[in-house]
C-alpha cells in the first residue's frame, strides 16, 4: 500500500466517524424527549427493553455508545441489571442497521454512495441554512451525515482497490480464514482501538467492495469484531458503581459466549461440511446479513438465560464488604455518561436531590433527638452531616450546569432552574437543623431548661415538621401533585402552631415557668423549625409547577 492510499484510507475513515457522529447527534437531538418514556417502557418488560436497544442504538448509530449509556443508566440507578441486558442485547441488533445503510452500494447504481453523498449533503446544507425550525436543521444534521458517511466510504474503498492487485494482502486474509483465532484477534483489535462495530464493520465492507475478502476470513472477523465492541463499555465502566460494572461485563459475557458458539458452527461448516464457499468472496450485503444474522440469533439464543448471565457476572464482580460507620455521602445517580440524554440526565438529578433531602430529612430526625434527649453524640452527628450535605448539594448544582449548556428544551430549562432551587431549599433545611444543634449547644453550655410542656411542644411540631419534610420528599421523588399539596396543609399547620406556641410560651416566662435564656433558645428553636416548613413547601411548589 502506497502512503497516498493509507491516508486516502485513514481520511476516508475518519469522514466516516464524523458523518456517523452527526448524524447521532441530529437522531438523539430529535429522539431525546421521548428517551424518558422509552426508559418507562423499560420497566414493564425485559422483551421491551431488547427492543429500547434496538431502536435506541439504530438512532446513535453504535451499540458501544448504546451500552456506555445504559453503563450509566445503571450507575445512576435509573435502570437495574435485569433491564440493562435486554437493552444491551438489543443494542447489538440495532448496530447492524450501520452495515445495512453501506450495502445500499450493492442494490442499485442510483444509490453508489458516489451518487447520494454529495445530494445528501447538499440537502442537509439547504435545511440548516434555509430554516430557523431547531427540529428541521436537526433533519439537515441527520442528512448532512448521512452524506459525510457515505463520502468516507467512498474514500475507503477507493483507496483500498489497487490492493487487488497485491498478492501479500490477498494471501494474508486466506490466512485469517484459515486461523479463525487470527480473525477473531484482528476483528477483536480493530473494534477496540476504533471503538465502534459499526464503523469496523464498514472497514470491512470497505475491503469486501474491492473484492478482497473471503467468507471465512470475514465471518472470523465479524465475530472478533463483537468481542472488541465490548471494550468501550469496560473502560467507561472504570470507577462507576459495582451494578454498572457488572452491566460492562455481561455485554462482554454476552458477546464472548455468542461468537464462540458462532465461531465454532463456522468452523464445521467451513473445514468439513463446505470448504469451497468458505474461499469465496464475500460481498457488502452479505457480510450485512451475516453481521445481522449473528446478533439476531445470538439474542434468541441467550436471551432465556439472560437471568443466568446476571448470576455469572455477580458472582464475578463480588460485592465488597459494607463499611461499618458510614464516613461519608456519596454521589450514586450523577453519571456524565447520561448527559448526552438530558431528559434522563434531568431523571438521574431529581433521584440524587431526593437522596439529598433524604439525608436532610434524617439530620432533622437527629435534630429532634438531640433537641429532647439533650444527646451530645447525635447533635455532634448533624453537624458532620452537615458538611456532607453542603459537598452533596454543591456537586448537584455543577451537574445541574453542565445538563444546562447541553442541547435542551425550553421546558426542560425550566426543570432545571426548579432543580436549582430545590436543591438550595433542601440545603438550606440543612442549615437550620444545624442552627439547632447551636441551639443545643447553648443550652448545655448554660446549663438552660425548657418546662415539660415545652419540650412537649417543641416535639409536636418537630414532629410535623418531620412529616412535612417527608412528604415533600416523597412528593419530588414520585412527581406526586397529591403529595405536594399535603405539604401545603402541613406547612399551614405549622405556622399556626408557631403563633400559638409563641403565645403560650410568653405565659410561661411571665410566670416563671422556664428561665429567660431557655425562653430565647425556645423561641429560636420555633423561628428554625418554621423556616424548614417553608423550605418544604418551596419544594412542593416545584412539584406542583413541574412535570418531573
Amino acid at each position: 500500500m502506497t502512503y497516498i492510499n493509507f491516508f486516502g484510507f485513514l481520511g476516508g475513515l475518519g469522514f466516516f466517524l464524523f458523518g456517523m457522529t452527526v448524524m447521532a447527534d441530529g437522531l438523539q437531538a430529535i429522539a431525546d424527549s421521548r428517551m424518558k418514556k422509552l426508559l418507562e417502557v423499560l420497566t414493564t418488560n425485559k422483551l421491551y427493553g431488547v427492543l429500547v436497544g434496538a431502536l435506541v442504538t439504530m438512532v446513535i448509530q453504535s451499540s458501544s455508545a448504546t451500552t456506555v449509556m445504559v453503563v450509566g443508566f445503571v450507575n445512576a440507578g435509573l435502570m437495574n441489571l435485569t433491564q440493562a441486558v435486554g437493552v444491551i442485547m438489543g443494542a447489538n441488533i440495532g448496530t447492524t442497521i450501520t452495515a445495512w445503510l453501506v450495502s445500499m452500494a450493492e442494490w442499485s447504481k442510483d444509490l453508489l454512495p458516489y451518487v447520494l453523498a454529495p445530494l445528501a449533503v447538499a440537502a442537509g446544507a439547504f435545511l440548516l441554512l434555509f430554516t430557523k425550525n431547531n427540529k428541521v436543521k436537526q433533519i439537515g444534521n441527520i442528512v448532512i451525515g448521512f452524506g459525510i458517511l457515505f463520502i468516507g466510504m467512498t474514500q475507503m474503498s477507493t483507496s483500498v482497490s489497487p490492493l487487488r492487485e497485491v498478492q501479500a494482502f490477498r494471501d494474508a486474509f486466506v490466512l485469517f480464514g484459515k486461523n479463525p483465532i487470527l480473525g477473531l484477534l484482528l476483528g477483536t483489535g480493530i473494534t477496540a482501538i476504533i471503538q465502534s462495530s459499526s464503523a469496523s464493520v464498514s472497514i470491512l465492507q470497505a475491503l469486501a467492495l474491492s473484492g478482497l475478502i473471503p467468507w471465512n476470513a470475514a465471518v472470523y472477523i465479524i465475530m472478533g469484531q463483537n468481542i472488541g465492541t465490548c471494550v468501550t463499555a469496560i473502560i467507561s465502566s472504570i470507577g462507576a458503581s459495582r451494578n454498572a460494572k457488572s452491566a460492562a461485563y455481561i455485554h462482554l459475557l454476552f458477546n464472548i459466549a455468542g461468537s464462540l458458539i458462532f465461531s465454532i458452527v463456522a468452523i464445521i461448516y467451513f473445514t468439513f461440511i463446505n470448504v469451497s464457499h468458505g474461499e469465496t468472496l464475500i460481498s457488502v450485503t452479505e457480510i450485512s446479513i451475516v453481521h445481522t444474522l449473528f446478533n439476531v440469533t445470538n439474542t434468541i439464543l441467550l436471551y432465556p438465560f439472560s437471568n443466568n448471565l446476571i448470576s455469572i457476572v455477580e458472582k464475578i464482580n463480588k460485592e465488597k464488604p459494607a463499611k461499618k460507620f458510614v464516613t461519608n455521602i456519596n454521589l450514586t445517580h450523577l453519571d456524565d455518561r447520561v448527559l448526552n440524554t438530558p431528559s434522563l440526565a434531568i431523571q438521574s438529578c431529581v433521584k440524587e436531590i431526593t437522596n439529598l433531602g433524604t439525608y436532610v430529612l434524617e439530620s432533622l430526625e437527629l435534630s429532634k433527638d438531640a433537641m429532647i434527649d439533650k444527646d451530645k453524640d447525635k447533635k455532634d452527628l448533624i453537624y458532620t452531616r452537615e458538611k456532607m450535605i453542603d459537598s452533596l448539594e454543591q456537586e448537584i448544582v455543577m451537574y445541574l450546569v453542565k445538563i444546562s449548556k447541553t442541547n435542551i428544551t425550553k421546558e426542560e430549562y425550566n426543570i432545571i432552574a426548579s432543580l436549582f432551587k430545590i436543591s438550595n431549599d433542601f440545603e438550606r433545611i440543612g442549615d437550620h437543623c444545624e442552627n439547632i444543634a447551636e441551639l443545643i449547644d447553648t443550652m448545655m453550655e448554660e446549663n438552660a431548661y425548657f418546662s415539660e410542656k415545652a419540650i412537649s411542644e417543641i416535639k409536636d411540631v418537630l414532629d410535623t415538621a418531620i412529616v412535612c419534610c417527608s412528604t415533600a420528599v416523597n412528593s419530588l421523588a414520585t412527581a406526586s401533585k397529591e403529595e405536594a399539596n399535603k405539604v401545603v396543609i402541613y406547612e399551614q399547620k405549622i405556622d399556626d402552631m408557631e403563633k400559638e406556641l409563641r403565645k403560650s410560651h410568653l405565659e410561661r416566662l411571665t410566670n416563671g415557668d422556664c428561665s429567660i435564656t431557655g425562653g430565647v433558645l425556645f423561641l429560636d428553636t420555633l423561628t428554625n423549625i418554621e423556616r424548614i416548613s417553608d423550605h418544604s413547601l418551596n419544594v412542593a411548589q416545584a412539584v406542583l409547577s413541574n412535570d418531573f
